[in-house]
């Protein structure tokens, strides 16, 4: 049997994982050398833009941002998406060999379970046709269950964005997460148009004329930018440890209801298969969870046992505790 379209999605959405999982640790020990070189980038130093391996660690994440973007043109987002958290384990493997980040016996189990989930998700993900036009995926678009969901997802962000970030946005982390999820999973539908048209156009088929690209292209960077705007004042407000499993899982779980409804991932698939993939996508997001959830509760040390950090900006603690600011993980 032939290299199927979903075959190269997945091959290119665990070649996603593997690149933008070590990029962090790259970054990480670029952020480290240039710190030990000069001023740390969380007080305001810029050395770490002449430390090679930092520059290894982004265009590491670039490549695995890209593999992700082509991966959604050949699978769908329910194959694609969950395999995002394989990411997170190639961080904490490499992180506890190279960072000495210790992965405690929980977080192997958190591992597992990503793994067997995505074993899952992968055997059971339903095959994806392939639009042959732009205007085939527009029509896809404007199906009215598709219109009813965009207007539902638009209602809800402007009411968490004018009524309840004012009031709760800097006490309720789910309001900011809100936002980004939602608009995030219009991003996925949106990128994965433009994916096609790009695929479409190169193979000889051009899609540029239609105005329907254009639409799809502007919706896209609509929500990216509000996405990122309203992730970094997530991020700033609250603690990344928490932050983080709870964008992927609203993230993930948005992004494959908007993908089932307009590309009706799920069409012709029996009862069992959907099962299953509900199942492993659990899996997946349980195994993530835990993950984060043994960062967090890494023991504290004393300033005397700290042997590295990251660059990232640290505050002295009562107690004469070193905490990174931005995910809690105490530095040994």
């Amino acid at each position: 049997m032939g290299f199927s379209e979903n075959s190269r999605g997945l091959v290119l959405a665990m070649v996603s994982s593997l690149f933008i999982g070590t990029s962090f640790i790259l970054k990480k020990k670029g952020l480290k050398r240039a710190a030990a070189a000069g001023t740390r980038a969380g007080v305001g130093g810029y050395t770490y833009l002449l430390e090679p391996l930092w520059w290894s660690g982004m265009i590491t994440m670039i490549v695995g941002e890209v593999s992700n973007f082509v991966a959604y043109i050949y699978a769908p987002a329910v194959l694609v998406t969950p395999l995002g958290a394989l990411s997170i384990i190639i961080s904490a493997i490499l992180a506890h060999f190279l960072l000495r980040e210790r992965l405690q016996l929980l977080g192997v189990v958190g591992c597992i379970l990503c793994i067997v989930g995505s074993v899952v998700i992968v055997v059971h993900a339903p095959q994806e046709h392939m639009p042959t036009s732009v205007q085939e995926i527009w029509i896809l678009a404007i199906q009215p269950a598709f219109l009813i969901y965009v207007a539902a997802t638009v209602s809800v962000v402007v009411a968490l964005m004018l009524h309840f970030e004012p009031r709760y946005g800097q006490t309720n982390v789910l309001v900011y997460l809100g936002i980004c999820s939602l608009m995030g999973a219009l991003t996925v539908v949106s990128i994965k148009a433009i994916g096609i048209a790009i695929k479409l156009t190169l193979e000889g088929i051009s899609q540029i004329a239609y105005p329907q690209t254009w639409f799809f292209l502007a919706v896209a960077v609509i929500c990216v930018i509000t996405q990122l705007n309203y992730l970094n004042k997530a991020l700033d407000t609250f603690n990344a440890a928490i932050v983080s499993p709870i964008y992927y899982v609203m993230f993930t779980t948005l992004t494959i209801i908007a993908s089932a409804i307009m590309f009706k991932d799920w069409a012709g698939q029996d009862a069992s298969s959907i099962v299953s993939e509900i199942c492993g996508f659990i899996t997946v997001l349980s195994g993530t969870v835990v993950l984060h959830v043994t960062r967090e509760q890494e023991p504290a040390t004393t300033p005397g046992n700290i042997s590295w950090y990251d660059g990232e900006d640290i505050k002295v603690m009562e107690d004469g505790h070193y905490i990174m600011l931005n995910d809690s993980n105490y530095f040994r």
